[in-house]
């Protein structure tokens, strides 16, 4: 339940249209619901804006199934990120209506039109291919959130020439998500180019000596460039959020 949801409960509590009963009957799941595995978060779109987001990598597609099952009972939009194919396969059979992405990893119920809520689009670029899985599940996650997302991919160091092509197109972002493995060099570059919040993102995109992206994490907490903002190794979902959030009208 969101703010605006909740509202429209008291003025139909209020004028009559719905009575104490009814209402406290939908409020009594609210703050949480325990499912004896699993704490569903009712109140997270009332606080946050946004119901709260399923984690599916070390569930099993019973649990992810059960929690949307529960989720469902109230309106909104639901994600459920890191779901690999098989799992995928086995929540939407026991949960109609679910829409996977195999590239970004996620399992979407849109139930909603999405209302728009950024001042500006938001940017997701990609060092290179190998990258794109990532920033899909930003870029997925940043739709959700109501912003208009724009995608600039394969554009990292080892050319730079590709991102210098894009930088009048980029000068319009709100936020610029930035998503690279290896040496994790582009969100320096970026920084340095913009004057816009620079989310980055590093991947454990890279050979044995970028040991699982730790090296492009490294490097961008180290960056010398100012307004660089860093997330955890490949958490595209966390950099979308916290973008969406810098981004908010109002």
């Amino acid at each position: 339940m969101n703010r605006e949801q909740l509202q429209r409960l008291l003025e139909d509590v209020r004028s009559g249209r719905t009575g104490v009963d009814k209402a406290l009957d939908r409020l009594r799941h609210l703050p949480f619901e325990d499912l004896g595995f699993a704490r569903i978060d009712h109140h997270r779109a009332l606080r946050k804006g946004f119901p709260e987001v399923i984690l599916g990598e070390g569930k099993r597609p019973g649990q992810i199934a059960a929690i949307l099952r529960r989720m469902k009972a109230a309106p909104g939009n639901l994600l459920v990120t890191r779901v690999d194919p098989e799992t995928a396969r086995k929540v939407r059979r026991a949960v109609p209506g679910l829409r996977h992405d195999p590239v970004s990893r996620t399992l979407v119920l849109l139930r909603e039109k999405i209302a728009p809520r950024g001042r500006a689009p938001i940017f997701v670029l990609a060092a290179g291919t190998s990258d794109i899985p990532v920033a899909e599940e930003a870029a997925v996650t940043a739709t959700l959130l109501g912003n208009e997302v724009e995608r600039v991919y394969d554009v990292g160091v080892a050319g730079i020439h590709r991102l210098f092509g894009e930088l009048e197109r980029i000068a319009r972002a709100g936020v610029i998500i930035v998503v690279a493995g290896m040496e994790g060099a582009l969100p320096s570059v970026v920084g340095g180019l913009v004057d816009r919040p620079v989310i980055a993102v590093p991947t454990s995109v890279g050979y044995g000596a970028s040991f699982g992206g730790i090296a492009a994490l490294l490097a961008m907490l180290n960056a010398c460039a100012a307004g660089i903002t860093v997330v955890n190794i490949d958490n595209g979902f966390g950099a979308a959020f916290a973008a969406a959030l810098m981004n908010r009208k109002g």
